[in-house]
């Protein structure tokens, strides 16, 4: 089977000493596929980078022009406290959008049947109108409306399984119907939004499905959620496509969260994606880099989403299950209202 595989040198140009969203991410994961093997297994594919016209599609004239104009400066900006743009950000986060876009373009043309975007800075939190949480532009999103603009797809859906919620593409999508965003995050955490009651808005009611968890829930607590919530309510939407955000920060090793996922749980989660693509989107799927900040849980996460999509069943994981998981029985209600809030 073909897994294409979209990154670029460029992603480490965009860089701040000490901040947790650096380079040295995306080097590690560049390093461990090279010493895996597996590099050469994937079909590479160079990103062009994303136009105005489809960075207008999902963002407004204001949000550009803030990053046109840190582009003619000669100095580092920070937009608010935890995000960063140098004058060369917007040009690395064109190529980073672009990326995810000639991703969708792969999986729709026919060159592979699944594509791995490895890409930064990354996009979820980046609003219609706001850059935030180290977000320039909502890579993800742009791919989405690029699907439907270009392939005439008329539904796609976003799994976001990052530990923080992807308040940005809820933000663009939630008064759209053909765009269905779900999301497993951390509750309360950063952002502070994605609550269960956050389901859509207008045309877009119920097309929007938060899973909240407290930190210390792992593999079993997301499995659950996987099996019991989102395929049964990804198969009720019936998506052309899927994408995933996906963010190695729900590892128990991560520093700046607390969740109990290990690498297995993870591999479990792309692999039961992958699946489900097979049964609601004739396979096509899409895995979009967001966060992680434990390099090793990064690196050796991204090897085992490469090893799944070309069909190798062993995985790479140098820490082993997590040290332990919360009670279960918190988990329960949140099933059962997630269940009666979206009919399922």
């Amino acid at each position: 089977m073909t897994s294409a595989y979209l990154t670029h040198s460029q992603f480490t140009a965009h860089d701040y000493p000490r901040h947790p969203e650096h380079a040295g991410r995306i080097q590690a994961i560049w390093q461990q596929l090279k010493a895996q093997g597996l590099r050469e297994q994937l079909l590479s594919i160079t990103p062009a980078p994303a136009s105005d016209a489809q960075i207008r599609a999902v963002h407004s004239a204001a949000h550009l022009n803030r990053l046109v104009d840190i582009a003619g400066q000669e100095r580092t900006v920070f937009i608010d406290q935890d995000t960063y743009a140098l004058p060369v950000s917007l040009e690395t986060a064109r190529l980073a959008a672009g990326a995810v876009i000639d991703a969708v373009d792969a999986v729709c043309d026919g060159r592979a049947q699944r594509a791995l975007a490895l890409v930064r800075p990354p996009g979820h939190h980046a609003t219609a109108e706001r850059q935030m949480g180290f977000c320039l532009l909502n890579n993800i999103a742009m791919a989405a409306r690029h699907a439907q603009n270009e392939y005439g797809l008329k539904k796609a859906l976003i799994f976001d399984y990052d530990v923080h919620h992807g308040n940005g593409t809820q933000d663009i999508f939630y008064s759209d119907p053909s765009v269905m965003f779900i999301s497993i995050h951390q509750s309360p955490f950063y952002p502070g939004s994605g609550a269960i009651n956050e389901i859509g808005a207008g045309a877009g009611r119920g097309a929007t499905l938060n899973l909240p968890i407290a930190g210390g829930h792992g593999d079993e607590t997301y499995q659950r959620l996987f099996e019991q919530v989102v395929a049964p309510a990804s198969e009720k939407f019936a998506p052309d496509l899927m994408l995933v955000s996906l963010g190695f920060d729900a590892h128990f090793a991560d520093p700046l969260a607390s969740m109990r996922l290990s690498l297995g749980g993870y591999d479990w989660l792309a692999r039961a994606c992958m699946a489900l693509a097979e049964k609601v989107a004739k396979g096509k799927i899409v895995f979009v880099m967001e966060g992680g900040y434990d390099l090793t849980a990064l690196a050796h996460g991204w090897c085992n989403i490469a090893r799944a999509t070309l069909g190798i069943d062993s995985i790479s994981d140098p820490y082993g299950p997590a040290p332990g998981e919360a009670a279960m029985g918190r988990i329960d209600k949140l099933i059962t209202a997630a269940r009666r809030l979206h009919k399922l």
